[in-house]
Protein backbone atom coordinates (compact mmCIF):
# COMPACT_ATOMS: atom_id res chain seq x y z
CA UNK A 1 0.00 0.00 0.00
CA UNK A 2 2.85 2.39 0.78
CA UNK A 3 4.56 1.60 -2.51
CA UNK A 4 1.40 2.17 -4.60
CA UNK A 5 0.85 5.56 -3.00
CA UNK A 6 4.25 6.96 -4.02
CA UNK A 7 4.61 9.73 -6.60
CA UNK A 8 7.92 10.41 -8.35
CA UNK A 9 8.82 14.10 -8.44
CA UNK A 10 11.50 15.96 -10.38
CA UNK A 11 13.68 18.34 -8.31
CA UNK A 12 11.70 21.41 -9.36
CA UNK A 13 8.39 19.65 -8.67
CA UNK A 14 9.66 18.67 -5.24
CA UNK A 15 10.64 22.27 -4.53
CA UNK A 16 7.26 23.51 -5.72
CA UNK A 17 5.38 21.05 -3.51
CA UNK A 18 7.60 21.97 -0.54
CA UNK A 19 7.01 25.71 -0.95
CA UNK A 20 3.29 25.31 -1.57
CA UNK A 21 2.90 22.97 1.39
CA UNK A 22 4.86 25.29 3.69
CA UNK A 23 2.73 28.28 2.78
CA UNK A 24 -0.51 26.32 3.07
CA UNK A 25 0.48 24.76 6.41
CA UNK A 26 1.37 28.16 7.86
CA UNK A 27 -2.01 29.52 6.78
CA UNK A 28 -3.89 26.49 8.13
CA UNK A 29 -1.90 24.31 10.60
CA UNK A 30 -4.83 21.86 10.73
CA UNK A 31 -4.02 20.64 7.20
CA UNK A 32 -2.32 17.36 8.05
CA UNK A 33 -1.92 16.54 4.36
CA UNK A 34 0.11 19.71 3.74
CA UNK A 35 2.27 19.15 6.81
CA UNK A 36 2.88 15.58 5.67
CA UNK A 37 3.84 16.71 2.15
CA UNK A 38 6.21 19.30 3.61
CA UNK A 39 7.83 16.67 5.80
CA UNK A 40 8.38 14.32 2.88
CA UNK A 41 9.66 16.84 0.33
CA UNK A 42 12.12 18.48 2.75
CA UNK A 43 12.98 15.48 4.90
CA UNK A 44 14.61 12.87 2.67
CA UNK A 45 18.17 13.29 4.13
CA UNK A 46 16.77 13.16 7.66
CA UNK A 47 14.71 10.04 6.92
CA UNK A 48 17.79 8.42 5.37
CA UNK A 49 19.71 9.02 8.61
CA UNK A 50 16.83 7.60 10.64
CA UNK A 51 16.81 4.54 8.38
CA UNK A 52 20.52 3.97 8.96
CA UNK A 53 20.08 4.24 12.73
CA UNK A 54 17.22 1.75 12.61
CA UNK A 55 19.37 -0.66 10.65
CA UNK A 56 22.04 -0.49 13.38
CA UNK A 57 19.56 -1.17 16.18
CA UNK A 58 18.32 -4.72 16.89
CA UNK A 59 14.81 -3.47 17.68
CA UNK A 60 14.93 -1.00 14.79
CA UNK A 61 15.92 -3.80 12.40
CA UNK A 62 12.96 -5.84 13.61
CA UNK A 63 10.66 -2.91 12.85
CA UNK A 64 12.12 -2.59 9.35
CA UNK A 65 11.82 -6.32 8.74
CA UNK A 66 8.27 -6.79 9.99
CA UNK A 67 6.95 -3.30 9.13
CA UNK A 68 4.28 -3.05 11.83
CA UNK A 69 1.53 -0.50 11.25
CA UNK A 70 -0.18 1.64 13.88
CA UNK A 71 -3.66 1.17 12.44
CA UNK A 72 -6.90 -0.04 13.99
CA UNK A 73 -6.58 -3.56 12.62
CA UNK A 74 -3.18 -3.97 14.29
CA UNK A 75 -3.43 -2.04 17.57
CA UNK A 76 -7.09 -2.54 18.48
CA UNK A 77 -6.10 -4.92 21.28
CA UNK A 78 -4.66 -1.95 23.20
CA UNK A 79 -8.21 -1.04 24.22
CA UNK A 80 -8.46 -4.35 26.15
CA UNK A 81 -5.19 -4.11 28.08
CA UNK A 82 -4.93 -3.43 31.86
CA UNK A 83 -5.28 0.21 32.87
CA UNK A 84 -1.66 0.66 33.95
CA UNK A 85 -0.15 -0.44 30.63
CA UNK A 86 1.37 1.64 27.87
CA UNK A 87 -1.16 0.24 25.42
CA UNK A 88 -4.12 1.19 27.60
CA UNK A 89 -2.72 4.70 28.08
CA UNK A 90 -2.48 5.03 24.30
CA UNK A 91 -6.07 3.79 23.93
CA UNK A 92 -7.27 6.36 26.51
CA UNK A 93 -5.39 9.13 24.71
CA UNK A 94 -6.99 8.22 21.40
CA UNK A 95 -10.46 7.54 22.77
CA UNK A 96 -10.68 10.70 24.85
CA UNK A 97 -10.07 12.76 21.70
CA UNK A 98 -12.12 10.60 19.35
CA UNK A 99 -8.98 9.98 17.28
CA UNK A 100 -8.53 7.00 14.98
CA UNK A 101 -5.16 5.35 14.21
CA UNK A 102 -6.34 5.26 10.59
CA UNK A 103 -6.52 9.04 10.15
CA UNK A 104 -2.90 9.59 9.05
CA UNK A 105 -2.43 10.66 5.41
CA UNK A 106 -0.48 8.26 3.15
CA UNK A 107 3.16 8.77 2.21
CA UNK A 108 3.41 10.01 -1.37
CA UNK A 109 6.81 11.51 -2.11
CA UNK A 110 9.52 9.15 -0.86
CA UNK A 111 11.92 7.63 -3.40
CA UNK A 112 11.97 4.06 -2.10
CA UNK A 113 9.57 1.72 -0.35
CA UNK A 114 11.89 1.51 2.66
CA UNK A 115 12.08 5.29 3.06
CA UNK A 116 8.33 5.48 2.58
CA UNK A 117 7.88 3.05 5.44
CA UNK A 118 10.20 5.07 7.72
CA UNK A 119 8.23 8.22 6.91
CA UNK A 120 4.95 6.43 7.59
CA UNK A 121 6.32 4.99 10.83
CA UNK A 122 7.34 8.47 12.00
CA UNK A 123 3.83 9.68 11.22
CA UNK A 124 2.05 6.78 12.90
CA UNK A 125 4.02 6.82 16.17
CA UNK A 126 3.23 10.51 16.73
CA UNK A 127 0.30 9.73 19.02
CA UNK A 128 2.36 7.13 20.86
CA UNK A 129 4.86 9.89 21.63
CA UNK A 130 2.01 12.10 22.84
CA UNK A 131 1.11 9.27 25.23
CA UNK A 132 4.65 8.69 26.44
CA UNK A 133 5.39 12.35 27.09
CA UNK A 134 1.93 13.16 28.43
CA UNK A 135 1.42 16.04 26.02
CA UNK A 136 -1.96 17.51 25.08
CA UNK A 137 -2.98 18.05 21.47
CA UNK A 138 -3.46 21.81 21.74
CA UNK A 139 -1.13 24.27 20.02
CA UNK A 140 1.34 24.32 22.92
CA UNK A 141 1.43 20.52 23.21
CA UNK A 142 1.90 19.99 19.48
CA UNK A 143 4.65 22.62 19.33
CA UNK A 144 6.46 21.00 22.26
CA UNK A 145 6.26 17.57 20.63
CA UNK A 146 7.63 19.02 17.40
CA UNK A 147 10.70 20.19 19.37
CA UNK A 148 11.21 16.60 20.54
CA UNK A 149 10.62 15.24 17.04
CA UNK A 150 13.19 17.66 15.64
CA UNK A 151 15.78 16.53 18.18
CA UNK A 152 15.00 12.89 17.40
CA UNK A 153 14.83 13.08 13.59
CA UNK A 154 16.16 16.51 12.53
CA UNK A 155 13.28 16.99 10.11
CA UNK A 156 13.12 20.58 8.79
CA UNK A 157 9.32 20.32 8.89
CA UNK A 158 9.43 19.97 12.68
CA UNK A 159 11.43 23.17 13.06
CA UNK A 160 9.12 25.00 10.66
CA UNK A 161 6.12 23.71 12.61
CA UNK A 162 7.55 25.08 15.85
CA UNK A 163 8.13 28.46 14.22
CA UNK A 164 4.65 28.47 12.71
CA UNK A 165 3.00 27.26 15.90
CA UNK A 166 4.69 29.72 18.23
CA UNK A 167 3.89 32.59 15.88
CA UNK A 168 0.22 31.92 16.62
CA UNK A 169 0.62 32.07 20.41
CA UNK A 170 -0.89 34.90 22.35
CA UNK A 171 1.30 36.57 24.97
CA UNK A 172 0.22 34.20 27.76
CA UNK A 173 0.79 31.09 25.63
CA UNK A 174 4.19 32.34 24.47
CA UNK A 175 5.35 32.93 28.04
CA UNK A 176 4.07 29.51 29.13
CA UNK A 177 5.73 27.74 26.21
CA UNK A 178 9.16 29.34 26.45
CA UNK A 179 9.33 29.30 30.25
CA UNK A 180 8.12 25.75 30.81
CA UNK A 181 7.53 23.61 27.73
CA UNK A 182 10.41 24.56 25.45
CA UNK A 183 13.25 23.98 27.99
CA UNK A 184 11.62 20.70 29.03
CA UNK A 185 11.19 19.55 25.41
CA UNK A 186 14.83 20.28 24.56
CA UNK A 187 15.98 18.22 27.56
CA UNK A 188 13.42 15.46 27.01
CA UNK A 189 14.24 15.01 23.33
CA UNK A 190 17.96 14.87 24.03
CA UNK A 191 17.79 12.54 27.04
CA UNK A 192 15.47 9.81 25.79
CA UNK A 193 16.45 6.82 23.68
CA UNK A 194 16.27 6.83 19.88
CA UNK A 195 12.50 6.57 19.71
CA UNK A 196 12.39 5.63 16.03
CA UNK A 197 14.20 2.41 16.93
CA UNK A 198 11.51 1.24 19.35
CA UNK A 199 9.09 -1.56 18.44
CA UNK A 200 6.25 -0.01 20.43
CA UNK A 201 3.69 -2.70 19.73
CA UNK A 202 5.83 -5.25 21.58
CA UNK A 203 5.70 -3.09 24.71
CA UNK A 204 1.97 -2.33 24.85
CA UNK A 205 1.48 -4.84 27.69
CA UNK A 206 4.16 -3.22 29.88
CA UNK A 207 3.54 -0.68 32.62
CA UNK A 208 3.56 2.88 31.30
CA UNK A 209 5.93 4.18 33.96
CA UNK A 210 8.26 1.24 33.39
CA UNK A 211 8.62 1.94 29.66
CA UNK A 212 9.12 5.63 30.37
CA UNK A 213 12.01 4.80 32.68
CA UNK A 214 13.43 2.23 30.25
CA UNK A 215 13.43 4.72 27.37
CA UNK A 216 14.51 7.74 29.41
CA UNK A 217 11.24 9.58 28.80
CA UNK A 218 10.61 12.66 30.95
CA UNK A 219 6.85 13.42 31.06
CA UNK A 220 5.69 16.94 30.36
CA UNK A 221 5.95 19.36 33.28
CA UNK A 222 3.09 20.23 35.56
CA UNK A 223 2.56 23.89 34.82
CA UNK A 224 2.13 26.11 37.91
CA UNK A 225 -1.26 27.82 38.13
Amino acid sequence: MIERARIKLSPWQQAAVAVGSAVGALLDPRRADLIAALGETTGKPAFERVLERMRRSPEGRAVLLERPRVISAKVGHAWDLPENTFGAAYARFMGSRNFSPDDRPPVRFMDTDELAYVAMRAREVHDLWHTLFGLPTNLIGESALKVIEFEQMHLPMCLLSVVGGTSRFNAKQRKLFFQHYFPWAVKAGFQCTDLMCVYYEQHFHEDLEDVRRKWGVIPAPTVPK
